[in-house]
């Protein structure tokens, strides 16, 4: 059968990894410029924080000591605890940290780094280089304990008020303005 003799119906099937293509397409863009992912919401904000235990980063030392896990009664200390999710492979974490270096001089809140994907000598490498904001650090090698705080990806910053509930998160870095616009007032908020 020729070109000219098939039947209408079957010629359009020939467009129809195109019209497929477009629209994924045009999905993928419209998701890509839709947003602000550091809006992503959070079904833990009001809730306690996971009740897990995470081991110490191996090796990491503070004055000579090892440096401490965290549990979940370091996040209910009656003052604001900032847990702060990085790699040492995450670009932005590198962007965040003198922040995190500042927010840890003030001493208005409590400190804790959750160490995501990570191998124990690149994560004191990190902290040994830019300096260790952080009263306690957990390891998180496989990543599973990050999915029990709901994280997305690194960094990621929540806020958990005196009493262990989450009051506040925010996906990626932290910048000046955001600190300034939502943490401050979150911390003020949650009695720091």
């Amino acid at each position: 059968m020729s070109e000219a003799a098939r039947p209408p119906a079957r010629r359009w099937v020939w467009f129809l990894p195109l019209v497929v293509f477009a629209a994924l397409t045009l999905l993928f863009l419209f998701r890509l410029f839709a947003g602000d992912p550091s809006k992503l919401p959070s079904a833990l904000i009001g809730k306690p924080a996971p009740a897990l235990t995470l081991q110490p980063v191996e090796g990491l030392m503070d004055e000579g000591k090892p440096m401490p896990g965290f549990g979940p009664a370091d996040l209910a200390t009656g003052k604001p605890v900032l847990v702060n999710v990085f790699a040492s492979w995450c670009a932005p974490c590198h962007q965040e940290h003198p922040f995190l270096m500042d927010l840890a001089k003030a001493g208005r809140i409590g400190m804790i780094g959750l160490n995501y994907k990570d191998k124990p000598e690149n994560a004191r490498r990190f902290l040994g280089r830019l300096g260790n904001p952080y009263s306690r650090v957990g390891a998180d090698p496989d990543g599973r304990n990050a999915i029990e705080w709901g994280v997305y990806g690194v960094p990621e910053t929540f806020l958990v008020d005196g009493k262990g509930i989450i009051v506040f998160k925010h996906v990626g870095p932290l910048t000046p303005e955001i600190i300034r616009d939502r943490l401050e007032p979150a911390i003020k908020a949650a009695g720091g």
